[in-house]
C-alpha cells in the first residue's frame, strides 16, 4: 500500500511540476475560462432579460460553464501528454515498474483533478469581480468538487485514447468529447428556452447534470435533487470511462 501511494505522489507531483517548469503551457488553460465568462457575458449578457431566464445575472448563470472547461482542459491536458510521454519513450520505462496498472491510472487522474483547482480558482477570482452572486459556502466546495470528478473523468477518457492512438494528434479527439457535452446542456440558457430536440438531448446528458450541480448557489439555492443528481452522473462517468482507461492500461501491461 505504502508503495502505492508513493507511487501516486510521485506521478501527481510529476503533472503539477510541469506547470511550474513550462507556465507558458499552462497559462492558456488557466485562463480560457475566466476569458470565455467575460467574452461570452458581454455578447449574450442580455439573455438574462428573456422571459423565463431564472436570474438576472447572466454571467451567474454561465460561470458553470467555466468550471466545466476547467475540468475539461484539465483532464485533456493529462491525455495529451500521456499521448507525448508515449512518443518520447517515457511511458514504455514507466509501464516496467512494478507497480499495478491502476495504480498508475490513479496517479494520472488524480493529477487531472488537481491540476482543474487551477483554472476554477482563476474563473473564481474573475467572477466575483466582476459581481456574480456569491454561491454560499457550501455552493462553492460543491462546485469544486464537481470539477474535479469532472477532470477525473475527462481524464479517463483523455488516458484511454492516448493508449488507443498513442499520438498527440489524437488531441483534438480528447477535446471534442468535452467541448460537444458542454454544448448540449443547459449550459447557456435554461432548459425552458432551450429548442425541444436540444432539451430532449440535456435530459439524457450526463454533463448537463453536473451542470446544474455547479449552477446551484450561483442561481438559487443549493438543493439535495440537483446534488445527488450530479454526484450519480459523476459516478457513472467515472465507471464508464475509468472501464475504458483500465483496459487501456491492462492491454499495454500485457504487450510489455
Amino acid at each position: 500500500m505504502s508503495a502505492s501511494i508513493r507511487t501516486i505522489r510521485a506521478l501527481v507531483r510529476r503533472a503539477l511540476n510541469e506547470i511550474i517548469r513550462v507556465p507558458g503551457g499552462a497559462i492558456p488553460g488557466v485562463l480560457a475560462p475566466a476569458i470565455f465568462l467575460v467574452g461570452l457575458s458581454g455578447v449574450y449578457g442580455a439573455a438574462s432579460q428573456l422571459p423565463g431566464f431564472p436570474t438576472g445575472s447572466f454571467r451567474s448563470f454561465i460561470v458553470p460553464v467555466g468550471f466545466l472547461q476547467a475540468a475539461t482542459f484539465a483532464g485533456a491536458a493529462t491525455g495529451v501528454n500521456l499521448a507525448r510521454d508515449i512518443e518520447q519513450g517515457w511511458f514504455d520505462r514507466l509501464i516496467v515498474c512494478p507497480a499495478p496498472r491502476v495504480t498508475l491510472l490513479t496517479g494520472l487522474v488524480l493529477s487531472a483533478s488537481l491540476r482543474a483547482l487551477l483554472p476554477a480558482t482563476a474563473l473564481v477570482a474573475v467572477a466575483f469581480a466582476l459581481g456574480v452572486h456569491w454561491p454560499g459556502v457550501d455552493g462553492l466546495v460543491i462546485a469544486y468538487a464537481l470539477t474535479m470528478g469532472m477532470a477525473a473523468a475527462t481524464a479517463c477518457w483523455g488516458i484511454s485514447m492516448a493508449l488507443r492512438f498513442r499520438t498527440q494528434q489524437a488531441a483534438p479527439l480528447i477535446q471534442l468529447a468535452g467541448l460537444l457535452a458542454t454544448l448540449f446542456s443547459t449550459a447557456y440558457a435554461p432548459k425552458a428556452l432551450l429548442a425541444p430536440w436540444l432539451r430532449h438531448i440535456a435530459d439524457v446528458n450526463p454533463a448537463n447534470f453536473v451542470m446544474e450541480g455547479v449552477r446551484q448557489g450561483f442561481v438559487g439555492g443549493v438543493t439535495w435533487e440537483h446534488s445527488w443528481q450530479a454526484v450519480v452522473a459523476i459516478a457513472g462517468l467515472l465507471i464508464v470511462l475509468g472501464t475504458f482507461a483500465v483496459r487501456g492500461m491492462r492491454r499495454v501491461g500485457v504487450a510489455a
